[in-house]
């Protein structure tokens, strides 16, 4: 289960290098492609397949001197493969670049109002929509906030967005926040998927700020001003899995510290479905925060019992059976010495279809583990997602028919247990997340045509 994608602006002396590093920061939400835009007189874009590193190096950077800059790094969940962000389009003899962190769920109802208006799309993607949205209406209106109030009361879904046209930026936050955006003040203003990017530039001990942009709020900046307002707002709404999986543990959302929050989901955890075993081992990366707490609230050590080897990756291909399984041991491998004998506690963020969860005990088992009782520091997984988070049709998703026992027996633990929605939602300590993909209440507002 993946998310969409990571965005980054800024108005910044170095903004193309600053961009580079920030994507650097945010790669773990979207490997497929990178970009970055800069304003030149006019829009100059950089973008390719694969890591950030992998599509720019020999020099490209310096090529986009600027100090007006959109970066972008994608996990596609709508539109080809082979397209990138930032992505430019042009409408009503304007052209734009385009980065957006979502997915809009009326999408192909606007675009056929808009062919029928004479629009000619360029892109696949349902990004693009939001800039011939606000093209659209700005030459209407001649007013860049009017027409982002239209593009709200236009546009249904998920879209932390920013747009880069006519020596200008502007960013915006959907009304419901569904997606996370975060700006720092430093020297240069700053955008970002996440405040951990914002870091870099943005030091808060010497007079900087960063704080979380409200839903519905929109920012335009010029090399000499910056202006921001809260345009709409509707009751938030924003996604559970940024807290559980998502977001960078040093991330903080709207106010809630990623890390602290996971460690609080494996304390609840604990508090709900103890076990009895002799070691506490993470799945890594992802399990590790939660694996912590469940050790801390339950007295059972903690210990690594999973060792991730971080080289192998994204392109390995996996044609059959074989490659599916020597590629779990390739990427996880016991410590024999930790679970040998032992009756091991064994804590993930989550399960979606069981598959490598079962390769995973059977891993534990093979290295001696005498017990595995898994732990998930989430509720099952049962309804698809239609705000922009890459989750299998409900047919794939182990928990979606048949109960827990079921799940167990799939993946042959001695015993499983999930968090609830409550625990979750006190772990995290907000009462305004969408839940929708795992108790199937999905919020109106995404699907308001």
């Amino acid at each position: 289960m993946r998310e969409k994608c990571g965005i980054f602006a800024a108005a910044t002396e170095n903004a193309a290098r600053k961009a580079y590093y920030a994507l650097l920061t945010l790669q773990h939400r979207g490997q497929e492609s990178a970009g970055i835009s800069v304003w030149r007189r006019r829009i100059r874009t950089l973008s390719g397949r694969g890591l950030v590193s992998e599509v720019f190096k020999n020099g490209e950077l310096t090529r986009l001197k600027s100090n007006m800059v959109l970066a972008h790094v994608r996990y596609s969940t709508s539109g080809s493969l082979n397209e990138t962000q930032p992505l430019e389009t042009e409408c009503c003899g304007r052209r734009i670049a385009v980065v957006h962190n979502g997915t809009l769920t009326n999408f192909g109802s606007l675009r056929k109002r808009y062919e029928k208006l004479g629009v000619r799309f360029r892109h696949s993607m349902d990004s693009e929509l939001l800039g011939i949205s606000f093209l659209w209406h700005l030459n209407d209106t001649g007013d860049e906030f009017e027409a982002m109030k239209r593009v709200f009361e236009e546009v249904k879904g998920a879209y932390s967005l920013a747009f880069l046209f006519d020596g200008k930026i502007l960013v915006a936050r959907d009304p419901v926040g569904f997606r996370p955006l975060s700006y720092g003040k430093g020297e240069g203003h700053y955008f970002a998927s996440e405040d951990s990017a914002l870091r870099l530039f943005v030091d808060e001990l010497d007079g900087g700020r960063i704080r979380d942009v409200g839903p519905g709020e929109v920012f335009l900046l010029s090399e000499e001003s910056v202006e921001s307002r809260v345009l709409a707002k509707e009751a938030h709404h924003h996604c559970v899995f940024e807290y559980i999986y998502f977001a960078r543990p040093d991330s903080t959302i709207d106010g809630v510290n990623v890390y602290s929050a996971r460690v609080r989901m494996g304390v609840e955890l604990a508090r709900e479905s103890p076990a009895d075993g002799d070691v506490v081992i993470a799945v890594p990366d992802s399990g590790r925060a939660a694996a912590l707490g469940f050790s801390t609230e339950s007295g059972v050590p903690y210990a690594e019992g999973l060792i991730k080897n971080r080289y192998i990756g994204r392109t390995f291909i996996t044609p059959g059976q074989f490659y599916r399984e020597l590629k779990v041991k390739l990427k996880l491998s016991p410590v024999r010495e930790v679970v040998s004998g032992k009756r091991v506690i064994l804590v993930d963020d989550s399960i979606v279809r069981g598959t490598t969860m079962k390769r995973i005990v059977t891993m534990l088992r093979n290295a001696g583990a005498r017990e595995v009782h898994v732990r998930i520091a989430s509720p099952p997984i049962r309804y698809p997602c239609y705000m922009g988070v890459d989750i299998p049709t409900r047919h794939e998703l182990i928990a979606a028919f048949g109960g827990v026992e079921k799940v167990r027996e799939t993946i042959n633990a001695d015993s499983l247990a999930y968090l609830s929605v409550e625990g979750l939602m006190l772990a995290v300590g907000r009462g305004d997340l969408c839940t929708a993909c795992l108790t199937g209440e999905y919020p109106g507002w995404a699907f308001k045509f």
